[in-house]
């Protein structure tokens, strides 16, 4: 019996059994989606840095270094396993040409390596070590990405012939966040080639316990070892590796939140119309002695098979859309070892999303302890009180806005059913707005900001090169000469030590000059203006244990200075491992920065080239093209993300209203009988259904926005702040994209509840008052 009337209900609510089929699906195939690309990611990262052996602690150090002093450190340190100093020959782009594009606009500091003999191996697309030949020329993957280089393609690196033989995996540098990319020539080439460029430095070690790394790098520092550059931990690789996928993927995580929500509200307003509508019959099943236990098994029977059905089918369409996400993944960093493990988890989070609907349905279901056998058998359901067909003025009925009126008071004497539908709308909106404001923002020019770059037209970067004072003085005159730049500044970086309150000493990267001009965005305090004063990024905050008002001292050619701390920033640049100050300083500059504002934007391009050519010690950018060159693999997949994001709010939000409006025509079925009595015609009631849904989407649309505004800025900051961007806001207008789909939203859903008040034709005044 009961499998006869499962079977006689999913044929008469087809439209309705379909549709929780499609949320739920939805919602599983996200869930699943998520489950198994974060498991991929993760593993295909370890595997790529456990194939490379990726060093623990490097050191990038420009000028002269003494191996005989750093081979002594490496020999009396315990925590240390392995130790290297490799070659790393800094080239300017138009030294390097691929197949008939010069690398002159690239914001990557390439060069020449040499294959590594101990570890920090770079690895060809098949996950071998390579040893390329004389005359072979191996390529970061990101230019097979970009479209800019192909296998046998030709090549000219300081005019000198090779080919391309392949691309090559680098684990330290392969996301576009790393600034440096290295190209791997044999060792005759690269010997002939040195005098092309500058020599970098990278002294890398490998530990025993990776828990150790702390103390290993305050040890490298006290020992007063080569510290000219940055220096980049284990954990800081793998994070900048997982950054362009792993926003990707925590999109996806966020808006499959959102769809499960939305799948359950949808399933709670369709489980609670149906008892309604079934009132009578359950009234007759209680007065014939059946079980509360088997009444609800008849329904908790049906939602398992939807939710068995919709889990399934979202689990099965994750493998087409996976195969298409992962293909990114798969090419940067190689394959994942545990496909069935994150096949197996993503059958969890399907299994985990159906046993959720099995819980919630049952939890509805404990409402029939609450009907009255008798009740339900004289009187059907209870009536709504303040129902419109209660209240109806005839005498006002035909004044304009008065279906309106009678629209709007419905909502207003029924809060309850319309809520749900409300906060679908509001989800759905947030699942829209939210990746595409995450989008904007990466692309506006404002998000260099929380890069820990100044807001500019011009970036010029000064280093790999001797003289750097000099070199940057002599940019500077030529800056000050050019009627063209309406403001500049020079900001010069240096590497000083600071004393712990143990009394030992750590090296900080420390950037001196004016930082009112162009100033980053900061979390609290403000930029360092006086001499006493230091900002520092947030990551170094963090580790420093250091907040506003706290005091450094910092040791100088000088002698020691006490520092107060002014400002907390934002900084993902150099390993989000920087400060900012304003003392003099005649100490050896590491890299100097020059910030430049011009009077023509549209002068930028033009500019770019000139001073490209005018300084070829200096890597000459602009911003917008520095952030897209950067991004452009995050923007991509996050462009994806919100692209996939907006087609599914888009078909919910059809589908709901479309339901929606249906259950409410028989829900109201009723009280249309008596307004159509009353002299109101199909067409009024329609309007009343329009006015209605009219002024949720828009409810719903407008708290989406500040929904997405408040907790999703929230999200995203927290996301972020890991990567060295406090303090982040959503930046930039809305796009036509984003407007494009906010009106698309309210167009479908105008169609669907038209389309679904189409019923109200079907009512007859006479059948129906009779019932």
């Amino acid at each position: 019996m009961q499998n006869k009337m499962l079977q006689n209900d999913l044929k008469r609510n087809k439209l309705v059994t379909l549709t929780l089929v499609l949320f739920i699906a939805c919602a599983s195939l996200l869930a699943s989606l998520a489950a198994a690309l974060a498991v991929n990611l993760s593993d295909a990262i370890n595997a790529l840095m456990a194939r490379a052996e990726t060093p623990h602690f490097l050191q990038m150090h420009s000028g002269d270094i003494d191996m005989e002093q750093l081979s002594a450190f490496a020999s009396n340190n315990s925590d240390m396993d392995k130790f290297q100093v490799l070659r790393f020959l800094n080239l300017e782009g138009g030294a390097i040409r691929l197949g008939d594009e010069l690398l002159t606009d690239s914001t990557q500091d390439n060069g020449l390596s040499m294959q590594s003999g101990s570890f920090d191996y770079l690895l060809d697309l098949e996950g071998n070590i390579i040893q390329p030949e004389d005359g072979q020329l191996y390529v970061p993957v990101c230019y097979l990405q970009d479209h800019t280089a192909s296998v046998g393609d030709r090549a000219e690196i300081c005019g000198e012939p090779f080919v391309i033989a392949g691309f090559l995996r680098d684990s330290q540098m392969n996301s576009m966040l790393a600034s440096s990319k290295r190209f791997l020539v044999s060792n005759a080439d690269y010997e002939r080639l040195e005098g092309c460029g500058n020599v970098e430095y990278l002294i890398e070690f490998r530990l025993k316990d990776t828990k150790a790394l702390g103390s290993f790098a305050a040890a490298y520092t006290a020992s007063g070892l080569p510290a000219n550059g940055p220096v980049i931990t284990y954990p800081l690789f793998r994070m900048i590796n997982a950054l362009s996928d792993g926003i990707m993927i925590a999109v996806i995580l966020l808006v499959s939140a959102a769809a499960v929500l939305i799948a359950l509200l949808c399933i709670r307003f369709a489980l609670l119309a149906e008892i309604e509508e079934d009132y009578r019959e359950i009234g007759v099943m209680k007065a014939l002695g059946l079980r509360l236990s088997c009444i609800r098994r008849i329904y908790l029977a049906k939602y398992a098979l939807l939710a068995a059905l919709g889990c399934m089918a979202g689990f099965l369409l994750s493998f087409p859309c996976r195969h298409m996400l992962l293909a990114n993944i798969k090419l940067v960093m190689g394959e994942s070892g545990k496909t069935t493990f994150s096949i197996l988890l993503g059958f969890l989070a399907a299994l985990l999303l159906f046993c959720v609907i099995l819980l919630f349905v049952r939890n509805i279901l404990k409402r029939f302890g609450k009907i009255s056998a008798s009740g339900a058998l004289r009187f059907g359901a209870p009536q709504e009180q303040n129902g419109i067909a209660g209240k109806l003025r005839l005498c006002r009925r035909r004044l304009p806005g008065a279906n309106i009126s009678y629209g709007l008071h419905d909502i207003l004497s029924r809060k309850k059913i319309y809520a749900a539908y409300l906060v679908i709308l509001i989800f759905a909106s947030f699942i829209i707005i939210f990746p595409q404001k995450l989008y904007e923002t990466l692309s506006s020019e404002g998000f260099a900001a929380y890069m820990g770059i100044g807001s500019c037209d011009l970036r010029i970067d000064i280093q790999q090169t001797d003289r750097i004072s000099e070199k940057t003085a002599e940019a500077a005159q030529v800056l000050a000469q050019d009627s063209d730049i309406s403001s500049f500044t020079v900001l010069n970086t240096g590497s000083f030590s600071i004393r712990k309150e143990d009394g030992t000493l750590e090296q900080l990267k420390i950037e001196l000059g004016d930082h009112s001009s162009f100033p980053v965005a900061y979390t609290e305090g403000f930029a360092p203006a006086k001499e006493d004063e230091l900002a520092l990024s947030a990551l170094n905050s963090k580790e420093l244990e250091k907040g506003i008002g706290d005091t450094i001292t910092i040791l100088t050619e000088e002698g020691e200075r006490q520092l107060t701390i002014c400002g907390i920033y934002s900084d993902i640049t150099n390993g989000g491992k920087t400060a900012k100050a304003a003392f003099p300083s005649s100490a050896t500059m590491m890299w100097s920065i020059i910030y430049a504002e011009l009077n023509e934007h549209s002068l930028v391009e033009e500019k770019t080239e000139a001073y490209s050519r005018y300084f070829p010690f200096a890597k000459v950018t602009d911003i917008r093209s520095y952030i897209n060159k950067t991004y452009g693999p995050t923007l991509h997949s996050v462009k994806l993300a919100a692209f996939a994001a907006a087609a599914a709010a888009l078909m919910v939000t059809a589908f709901i209203t479309l339901l929606f409006v249906k259950l409410l025509a028989a829900k109201d079925r009723y009280s249309n009988a008596v307004m159509k009595a009353c002299g109101f015609t199909n067409r009024d009631l329609s309007i009343q259904y329009m006015a209605r849904s009219a002024v949720l989407l828009a409810a719903g649309i407008l708290l989406g926005i500040l929904f997405t505004n408040t907790a999703g800025e929230g999200l995203a900051s927290f996301a972020f702040s890991a990567f060295g961007a406090a303090s982040f806001r959503f930046l930039g207008n809305p796009g036509p994209a984003y407007t494009a789909c906010l009106l698309l939203m309210a167009l479908l859903a105008a169609g669907a509840t038209a389309a679904a008040a189409h019923d109200v034709r079907n009512i007859k005044i006479s059948e129906t008052i009779k019932e």
